[in-house]
């Protein structure tokens, strides 16, 4: 199966599986939580893309041993705090190959924005600064990647105010929606080369379960985000003989 079908089916997996949680929630108690807040804390709606990376690890050349997608497995130290959980950790011969985190979201746009790209660069920055202190003494720079699913809406679409009371914002911010600013935060990371390869993809609550997605930049779409990963891959499989 083409790239991107495969992640049509984790798109797909992604909002049903939102769909069935917030259906199922509440069955067992009676109580169901408000708004969408039940398919928020059920978790596994990710797993899809989750799921597909890993395979890619494993197709180009790394064990099925060597790919963590166990929530015990990926768990590596951190500088600034004892310890991150991953959502992938490719580890071979006591070597960190990769690190991949996944993110979603679905609504709540102001609030979580912020809370979204904070985390982001502090995650980099602290794998870059273990990396450079001996965390990994067996590795060269791990390959990181950071991933994001924003839902489609006109919430997510539309321009957002800018409060500006004492020095202006990059120009690149003025008019610009959550979509926007989600895409130029994702282009900046890689940019900035706190992430290796970032992916951004905008998919809608009722299309997205059929797979139905859309890529704001070539930059940062999921091919990009995949050949940089499979190509770190094959290439570490080569010289160190990771099968």
């Amino acid at each position: 199966m083409e790239l991107e079908s495969r992640l049509r089916v984790a798109v797909s997996q992604f909002w049903r599986t939102r769909r069935r949680q917030a259906k199922n929630q509440g069955r067992a108690t009676g109580k169901k939580d408000y708004g969408s807040r039940s398919a928020v804390t059920g978790g596994k709606q990710i797993d899809g893309f989750i799921a597909l990376m890993a395979d890619l690890l494993i197709e180009s050349g790394i064990s099925k041993q060597h790919v963590h997608i166990e929530k015990k497995q990926v768990v590596i130290p951190g500088w600034f705090r004892p310890t991150k959980e991953w959502d992938i950790v490719a580890v071979v011969d006591d070597a960190l190959l990769a690190v991949v985190e996944f993110k979603s979201q679905v609504g709540s746009f102001g609030n979580n924005f912020n809370n979204r790209t904070e985390e982001a660069i502090g995650n980099a920055t602290d794998i870059q600064t273990a990396y450079r202190e001996g965390a990994f003494k067996l590795s060269q720079r791990p390959w990181c990647g950071y991933f994001m699913l924003l839902e489609d809406s006109p919430g997510s679409r539309s321009p957002v105010d800018i409060r500006e009371p004492h020095f202006a914002v990059f120009p690149e911010f003025r008019l610009s929606s959550y979509a926007d600013r989600y895409r130029i935060f994702c282009q900046k990371l890689v940019r900035e080369r706190l992430y290796d390869a970032a992916c951004l993809i905008l998919s809608d609550p009722t299309k997205g379960l059929h797979g139905d997605y859309t890529e704001p930049a070539d930059e940062i779409s999921f091919r990009n985000f995949a050949t940089s990963l499979t190509a770190h891959a094959i290439a570490f499989a080569k010289f160190h003989g990771a099968r």
